[in-house]
């Protein structure tokens, strides 16, 4: 399919910025005149769609695909706030100091205006962690390996090895044969685990299906890895007919398998006992393949899911990764990796500088992250998880069941919380509730930050939003089947069907 990539600045011509900067010259020097409405929210501002000759940007019904642009987000150089120089005498005044206080009121006052309508991202927004503001005064940076204390003393390892055990027993590693560390995100969990693989089998072809996350193509880019896209079911699994064909044909090179624990659009879970199944099949040993498993959102979930395949280190896989600010709840971006420790020395290497180990990828690192995600594991526990996890399910079964319903497409994967349904016909509204698309699907990510209440003014919303979008009939909703199947697809031609 081919994309059109829309330019945001042109779409946002024309489009009144609430902080105006004016720029005139003063002594050959350009000064900027900063004009500040300290009660103005500021607005989601959708960039048009813009359509290519005789190409509709929507997809009719009738299971005919249509190419469709990709709209870039608005650019922000429209709506950024300036940094400019304090004058004079800013000290007596003060005016500085008030107009930044102002400018964080208002971005408060955004930040919960559009808290109220997030739904298409694996982010859980309920949180409480006031107890820890007493911390943030404090530089910490966890630098170098989490196992070995480095001479910069401002650090929390003893909460990062903490938290580390504790993913340890989730997943069934002892405490002398696992390394790992907090990642700054789910991504950096997936360039390391990827990297391990790699130094582990230097000549390894890279296996992910096509459903994977975007990061993992990137590990194989970055690393210059030869990579294999292996297809997928409907449901978004990885197809072990496909991977084993694909196997069959580099036999005499180690293999390095990228497993998802829950895939990024559909929440789909690959089976990880398949895939082993599948490798010894084709008569790889198990020192010849490497198995990362990328489980940023589920691979918390699945602990607590009722007969759910376990993620453990007792079958033969290399590492897991996850993210911290998703299932759990933390306030900033992070993860945690771990890794069988016979694998790391690869990796690992002495830092003179640091008097310290480093085998990560970023070396410095967020110090608070370890605090705060072991200031909830402790507060929630397995029990709090598990209840957690249970909230979730149900109600992404009640969304799937109330789209069902209204006549509009939509799948839920067994063992997953997030709900795929036809994407809706205007950006704009896709904006407002920040959904998640790619191609004709939109879905909805259910965590524990999602209430009922929340899902029924979506729904509400939508509901209505369709009755004026298709109402003339000259435009029907997108054919979903073969993206979710028949079963699941609600267009005129399979409504019909069925």
């Amino acid at each position: 399919m081919e994309a059109v990539i829309v330019d945001s600045n042109r779409a946002m011509v024309g489009t009144s910025a609430v902080i105006e900067s004016m720029s005139s010259a003063v002594n050959g020097k350009e000064v900027a005149d900063v004009r500040f409405d300290p009660t103005a929210v500021v607005p989601e501002l959708v960039p048009a769609v813009v359509k290519s000759e005789g190409v509709d940007a929507a997809v009719n019904g009738g299971g005919e695909e249509q190419k469709r642009e990709i709209v870039l987000g608005r650019n922000i150089h429209t709506s950024s706030f300036s940094v400019t120089e304090p004058d004079a005498d800013d000290d007596s005044t003060g005016d500085k100091e008030a107009y930044m206080a102002s400018v964080l009121a208002r971005y408060r006052k955004t930040l919960t205006d559009r808290t109220k309508y997030h739904l298409g991202y694996p982010y859980n927004l309920d949180f409480d962690y006031g107890a820890l503001t007493q911390l943030q005064h404090f530089s910490i940076n966890n630098l170098g390996d989490p196992f070995i204390e480095s001479n910069y003393g401002v650090h929390s390892r003893q909460f990062e090895v903490g938290v580390l055990d504790w993913f340890a027993r989730l997943w069934d590693i002892e405490k002398d044969e696992y390394w790992g560390y907090i990642t700054n995100c789910g991504t950096e969990g997936n360039l390391h685990g990827i990297l391990v693989g790699r130094e582990v089998f230097p000549e390894g072809i890279l296996y992910a299906s096509k459903e994977s996350h975007y990061s993992i193509f990137k590990a194989a880019r970055m690393y210059r890895m030869e990579c294999e896209q292996v297809g997928t079911l409907l449901t978004g699994e990885i197809d072990c007919a496909d991977f084993k064909v694909k196997l069959l044909a580099n036999k005499d090179k180690p293999a390095i398998i990228n497993v998802n624990i829950g895939t990024t659009v559909k929440g789909a879970v690959d089976d990880l006992d398949l895939v082993i199944k599948t490798l010894e099949d084709c008569g790889f040993s198990h020192d010849r393949f490497y198995i990362h498993c990328d489980g940023a959102l589920f691979g918390l979930m699945m602990p607590f899911v009722k007969r759910a395949p376990k993620v453990t280190f007792k079958k033969p896989i290399g590492s897991v990764s996850v993210s911290g600010h998703k299932f759990v709840g933390c306030p900033m971006p992070c993860g945690v990796q771990l890794t069988r420790l016979k694998h790391i020395n690869a990796l690992s290497s002495n830092v003179e500088y640091l008097a310290s180990r480093d085998a990560t990828i970023m070396g410095s690192r967020n110090g608070h992250a370890p605090l705060f995600l072991w200031y909830t594991l402790n507060r929630k526990g397995y029990k709090g998880f598990q209840k957690e996890v249970q909230k979730c399910l149900r109600n992404a079964h009640y969304l799937k069941d109330r789209l069902i319903g209204a006549g509009i497409s939509a799948m839920l994967n067994e063992l997953s919380s997030t709900v795929v349904f036809e994407r809706p016909k205007d950006e704009e509204f896709v904006r407002k509730w920040q959904l998640a698309c790619e191609r004709n699907m939109a879905h909805v990510v259910v965590m524990p930050s999602v209430t009922v209440d929340k899902l029924d003014n979506f729904l509400d919303e939508l509901v209505e939003a369709r009755s004026i979008w298709y109402k003339d009939g000259d435009v029907k909703p997108p054919c979903l089947a073969s993206d979710i199947g028949s079963k699941n697809c609600c267009c005129p031609q399979h409504r019909m069907i069925s």
